[in-house]
This record gives C-alpha cells, structure tokens and sequence, in this order.
C-alpha cells in the first residue's frame, strides 16, 4: 500500500516507509471538520512508535482533545509503550485505545497491558487472526474486530478460531465486529477478499460499543 500511494504522489509518501516521519502540517485536519466523525489514527503506520518522540504523540491527543465531537480509534502493537504514556496523562472519553492481537505469542500478552490503561474504550483488532487463541481473558474490554489476512502472502483463517473468539465474547459480554475473511473464504479457498465476504456463521457482525 505505502509504495502505491508513494506512486500515486500521494503527499506524505513522497520516501515510502523507509523510516519513521511525523506530519504536522496534518494535526489542524481534525479541527476544521465540525460534522462529528470517526478517524482512525496512523492507519498506515504507529503512533507509539520507538521513533515517535512524546512531544508529537502529545500534540496528537491535544488535538483530539480539542475535537470532543469525534471518535478517535487509536491502534497499536507497542502496548508496553501506550501503557507507559497513558499512566501519566488522561485519555479523553472520545479516544478509544487499542491494541493488535494476531496470535497467541505476540498478541495476547498486549490485553494484559491494555486492560490497565485509564481509556472509556479499550478495543482489540484480532486482524489477521493466524491461530486460534485459546482461551482469552477480555475483562475491560469493550470491542473485538476479526478479520483474516488479505494480499499475496495471505494465511488462510480457520472458521473455528473465529468462533472460538465470537464465543468468548458473548460469555464476557465484549462487543463482536466480524471485517472480513481476506484472502481465503470460510471454506479454506482462495478467492478475491470482495468474493469472501463479510458473512460469518449466516450473518454480518457490526456489534460496536454501547455508547459508540
């Protein structure tokens, strides 16, 4: 993705991804829209990067501070880190925090630091799903997104590792958000990530938080 928007003249992605490299000129974005909406920030990248000094991550929570009619999702893998900086500043009520849960190794161990962080909305994005995850404590978290893996190099998602997870969200009362299958369908075949779909057990799981 980063090396079609770097072809596209994208602006921002004049150098790839070669390193780490903070905009801003993108921080006012958000306050020049009044209509509420939901940003997902640092898509494309980490914003609890080593790389990514304090200051700049304080300018970004100050914008979305100051932008209390919008919903900031902020996802990240370095979860020692976000523990760390949120244990010394307050999180808005309208900044859902998260971290990413790919498998058992490397992604479950980030619920436990996440679920200490003083965020409203704690969320975990179990996407890709490589394995099944085994028994999961969800306590303080409020939403769970799942979705296979999508591009060449795409693994397939077994059907039973998302109902082992959709399962254990109902049991701990933890919202469910099925995005997508990716790469290979429910059956184990590959396929366009349009042609698989959304569905999963015979329905489209949009559950968000209860005061989303």
């Amino acid at each position: 993705m980063a090396r079609r928007l770097q072809a596209m003249g994208v602006p921002g992605y004049e150098a790839g991804f070669r390193k780490v490299k903070t905009l801003p000129s993108r921080l006012g974005e958000p306050l020049m829209r009044t209509r509420p909406t939901v940003y997902f920030v640092n898509s494309m990248s980490d914003l609890f990067h080593a790389h990514v000094p304090d200051s700049f991550i304080d300018r970004v929570f100050d914008v979305m501070v100051r932008c209390s009619q919008h919903t900031f999702q902020v996802l990240t893998k370095r979860a020692e880190r976000l523990l760390a900086y949120t244990s010394e500043r307050s999180v808005p009520e309208n900044v859902w925090l998260g971290v990413s849960v790919e498998n058992k190794r490397h992604g479950v161990p980030r619920i436990n630091y996440l679920r200490q962080v003083p965020a409203r909305t704690r969320f975990i994005s179990i996407e890709p799903l490589l394995e099944d995850l085994g028994s999961v404590d969800l306590t303080g978290i409020a939403w769970a997104i799942v979705g296979g893996e999508s591009g060449p190099g795409a693994r397939p998602m077994k059907i039973e590792w998302v109902q082992n997870i959709r399962r254990q969200c109902g049991e701990q009362d933890v919202r469910f958000f099925f995005k997508q299958w990716g790469a290979f369908g429910a059956d184990g075949v590959r396929r366009s990530k349009k042609a698989n779909g959304r569905v999963f057990d015979g329905r489209i799981w949009n559950d968000m938080p209860a005061h989303a």
